[in-house]
């Protein structure tokens, strides 16, 4: 298996069958024991988990699509008003259909599918990939959020390279195409938070994001809509139409055409 734009190749930590099925996956080596300088997979009591050094990066992060931060975004977060719902369309009477096509650990695909869109999440690196796909496990068992976890499709798969055969290999119309490329920051203040330091060291930036809007204008119906950091510039490319702008964040939409309410 390939690590496309990988910064860093983690272990996997364990001696049980399933640690020795996901390092045969992903072509990676079975520790029993990770250096100070590794990053490491496992298995832990709430799923698989991905961390390293605690000094650098703290406690080791996982993909949650129904507890924790997403949990509190579903209940508090401000419904169909937040920025993200309000950027995707999604209004009374529109709940259009979404392609994650840069999904990380799934959080804002999560939101929108708990707001009532259909989405399908596609992530390139494998071993994000591979915790977003044993997140989706766990949710799909918990009953009372099956409403929402059918609403979630997954593929693994490099957008920049072939979002249209992804998105074919779904049925989820690509009425939206969501993107959130890592941004290359500079200022090391960026880097405050050590889960972000964890995430840039695994999958470093994405310098194809221009290539990445190319391909999602081609096949977006109605529009794309791309998460940047507030005063950064847009992705290279065609102007924006529209931008949504927060404290801290800004979205750039490229409309086609208006999403309309369903008859």
């Amino acid at each position: 298996m390939t690590f496309p734009h990988a910064v860093t190749r983690p272990v996997v930590l364990g001696n049980d069958a399933r640690s020795h099925v996901l390092a045969d996956q992903l072509g990676l080596d079975l520790v029993q024991a990770p250096g100070s300088d590794d990053l490491w997979l496992r298995y832990g009591e709430h799923g698989l988990e991905l961390g390293g050094d605690r000094r650098h990066f703290g406690a080791p992060i996982r993909a949650d699509l129904v507890g924790g931060g997403v949990a509190h975004r579903r209940q508090f977060g401000g419904g169909r008003g937040q920025l993200i719902a309000r950027a995707c369309g999604l209004k009374q009477g529109v709940s259009p259909e979404i392609i994650d096509a840069t999904a990380g650990l799934g959080r804002d695909s999560a939101v929108l599918a708990s707001l009532g869109s259909r989405v399908l999440m596609i992530e390139r690196h494998p071993v994000v990939a591979a915790l977003l796909s044993d997140a989706l496990m766990r949710a799909g068992a918990i009953d009372e959020l099956k409403a929402l976890t059918q609403r979630l499709q997954f593929a693994h798969g490099d957008s920049s390279q072939t979002l249209a055969a992804l998105v074919e290999g779904s049925d989820i119309a690509p009425q939206v195409i969501h993107l959130d490329p890592m941004y290359p920051h500079q200022d090391k203040s960026a880097l405050v938070k050590k889960e972000m330091r964890l995430f840039r060291r695994l999958v470093g930036d994405d310098a194809d994001a221009p290539q990445l809007l190319v391909q999602a204008l081609d096949i977006a119906t109605h529009r794309v809509v791309v998460k940047r950091p507030k005063g950064a510039p847009p992705i290279e490319g065609p102007s924006p139409s529209h931008e949504l702008v927060s404290k801290n964040s800004r979205y750039d939409l490229y409309v086609h055409r208006s999403l309309k309410p369903s008859r």
